[in-house]
């Protein structure tokens, strides 16, 4: 992958651990990078303040969600688009085999903080690869299929993601401890 200057109104900033709020004013690729960190930092949030037991509740019955197979799900999301499908990484699957499909949401084996780093490391290494791409016109390639994408159309289908699985995040986190938020 080669890599070109990006303009500084282009550069989205760099926020680490704190969530800020998206420019109002600015071009695509800061805007895309910026909502998408946006809704990182939203579920790290989510999250916030709970121990194992209670991130790895199943508190929406009939549902088997719980946050700590949301973080398990979105770790693999990360991996999954960004460093295998967009940067063609050779790196194995997180959390999926055939014999076991959903065993991001199912098994909720190993220590929650290992999981959680091993997210913000994706996430970081997400922002690294969309960092360096050329353009937003850049492609991937989806495996499988041979089909390509912009990273335009996966830095909007992660924030999609993100979203969606926000709703169920808020759901989760309300029936663990009454804790709602925005």
């Amino acid at each position: 992958m080669t890599t070109g200057p990006i303009p500084e109104a282009s550069r989205p900033a760099r926020v680490g651990g704190e969530r800020v709020d998206p420019s109002c004013v600015a071009d695509e690729r800061r805007s895309l990078t910026e909502y998408l960190e946006w809704h990182r930092r939203t579920f790290e949030l989510k999250c916030a303040g709970l121990g194992q037991a209670q991130l790895s509740e199943l508190s929406v019955p009939p549902s088997g969600m719980s946050l700590h197979g949301l973080l398990r799900h979105l770790t693999g999301v990360e991996r999954w688009w960004f460093r295998q499908q967009f940067a063609g990484e050779d790196l194995p699957i997180l959390y999926y085999s055939d014999d076991d499909p959903n065993q991001d949401f199912e098994r909720l084996d190993g220590d929650v903080e290992e999981a959680f780093a091993l997210w913000r490391a994706e996430c970081e290494r997400s922002q690294e690869i969309a960092t360096a791409a050329e353009s937003m016109e850049q492609q991937g390639t989806r495996l499988g299929t041979g089909e390509p994408f912009t990273l335009r159309w996966l830095m909007l289908r992660m924030i999609t993601e993100y979203a969606r699985h926000l709703g169920h995040a808020d759901l989760l986190r309300e029936r663990i401890d009454g804790e709602v938020g925005e």
